[in-house]
C-alpha cells in the first residue's frame, strides 16, 4: 500500500509581540463597544456600578457608562402597559411575564366556586411599571409575585360567589372587586406595578357537565323571553283598559253633570212659572194651554176638530193627493175642548 505524502506550507510563526497587540486590540475594542449604550423610546434605565445603583430615571437616547462590567444597565418599558394571560397563552408574546408555563394553564383556570361547583376562568391582568427601583430591587421576581398575587385574589373572589354568579351576572363585579384588591397589594409588597384592568376572558363550566349547562341556559333564555312577551302584552292591554274605563268614568261623570244641570234647570223654570202663575192664574193658564198645543198639534198630522154641538157637516174635497175621496166626518172628528 503506497503513501501519499502532502507538502504543507510553513506557517507562520506568532511572535508574542503580535499576541499582544492582537490581545490589546480585542481589550479597545471591548473597551470602546461597552462605553454607551442606548434606552428606546416607552422605557427606562437605571445604572448600577459594582451593583450598587448609582442613577435612576434614565430617560429614552444614548447613554454612556463605565466598561468591562464596572457599570450594569438595566432597561425596562416603564410607559407600556403590560399584559398577564391566565389559564391560557397567546403567542408570540414579548414580554417573559405574560404567561407561565404551558402545563400549568389548566391548573390555573379549573376553579371551585362557593357552592361547591367547578368553573374554568379565565382573565387577563394589564398592569404599569410605575416604580422602577422598586420593581427591580424590593421584591425578588415582582412580575412573578404579581401572577401569584393575581391567581389567588381571583380564586379568592370566585370561591365566595355562586356558580351561576360566576357564570352570568357576577362578572362585571369580580372584575371591579380583583382590581382593587390586586393594587392594594401590589402596593403593600412594594412591587413598584398598579394594575390598570382585570377582564374576564372565558368562564366557562367544566366539559363533562357543559353540555347540561348549556341547556340549562337556553331554558332560562326562554323562560326570560316568555315572561318578556307575556310583560310587553301585560304592559299593552292593561293601559288600554284603564284608558277605557278612565274614558267611561268621564262619561257617566258628564252624563250625570248634564243631567244634574237639566234637573236644575227644569226645576228653575217650574219655580219660575210657579212664581208668575201665583200672579195671575188665568192668563198662565191660558199660556200654557197654547203652547202646549203648539208643540202637540203639528205631530198630529191631518186632523179635523169639530165642535161638540156641529150637526150636518158637508163632506170636503181631500187637499192631499192619494187622500180618499170622501172623508168621513165622524170619524176623524174630535170633541173640541172647551173654551175657558
Amino acid at each position: 500500500m503506497s503513501r501519499q505524502v502532502i507538502d504543507v506550507p510553513n506557517l507562520p510563526k506568532l511572535s508574542p509581540k503580535g499576541i499582544g497587540l492582537g490581545i490589546l486590540a480585542l481589550f479597545i475594542f471591548l473597551t470602546l463597544n461597552g462605553l454607551w449604550y442606548q434606552v428606546p423610546a416607552e422605557s427606562e434605565a437605571v445604572k448600577l456600578r459594582f451593583g450598587k445603583l448609582v442613577e435612576q430615571g434614565i430617560s429614552p437616547g444614548l447613554h454612556f457608562k463605565l466598561p468591562l462590567g464596572v457599570d450594569t444597565v438595566n432597561i425596562q418599558p416603564v410607559q407600556r402597559q403590560l399584559k398577564m394571560e391566565f389559564g391560557f397563552s397567546t403567542g408570540g408574546a414579548t414580554n417573559e411575564a405574560q404567561y407561565g408555563s404551558r402545563g400549568e394553564e389548566e391548573n390555573v383556570k379549573n376553579m371551585v366556586t362557593g357552592d361547591l361547583n367547578a368553573a374554568h376562568v379565565e382573565w387577563v391582568v394589564q398592569y404599569r411599571i410605575t416604580n422602577l427601583p422598586d420593581y427591580l430591587f424590593k421584591v425578588r421576581e415582582a412580575a412573578d409575585t404579581l401572577r401569584d398575587v393575581s391567581e389567588s385574589v381571583m380564586r379568592e373572589i370566585v370561591g365566595d360567589r355562586t356558580v351561576d354568579e360566576v357564570l352570568t351576572v357576577g362578572r362585571l363585579e369580580i372584575e371591579t372587586e380583583a382590581l382593587g384588591k390586586m393594587n392594594k397589594i401590589a402596593k403593600l409588597y412594594d412591587l413598584g406595578l398598579a394594575v390598570d384592568q382585570v377582564q374576564l376572558k372565558g368562564v366557562n363550566p367544566p366539559p363533562p357537565v357543559r353540555e347540561s349547562f348549556d341547556e340549562v341556559n337556553r331554558a332560562q333564555q326562554e323562560r326570560e323571553q316568555l315572561i318578556n312577551v307575556a310583560r310587553g302584552e301585560y304592559n299593552k292591554a292593561v293601559p288600554r283598559a284603564k284608558g277605557e274605563a278612565d274614558q267611561k268614568l268621564s262619561e257617566a261623570e258628564g252624563d250625570a253633570l248634564k243631567r244634574i244641570n237639566e234637573s236644575t234647570g227644569d226645576a228653575g223654570r217650574f219655580k219660575a212659572v210657579f212664581s208668575e202663575y201665583g200672579k195671575a192664574p188665568e192668563v198662565t193658564r191660558q199660556r200654557l194651554y197654547l203652547e202646549t198645543m203648539t208643540e202637540i198639534l203639528p205631530k198630529l198630522g191631518n186632523k179635523v176638530i169639530l165642535d161638540e154641538a156641529a150637526s150636518n157637516v158637508l163632506p170636503f174635497l181631500p187637499l192631499n193627493p192619494g187622500a180618499p175621496a170622501a172623508a168621513r166626518p165622524a170619524a176623524s172628528a174630535a170633541p173640541a175642548t172647551p173654551r175657558r
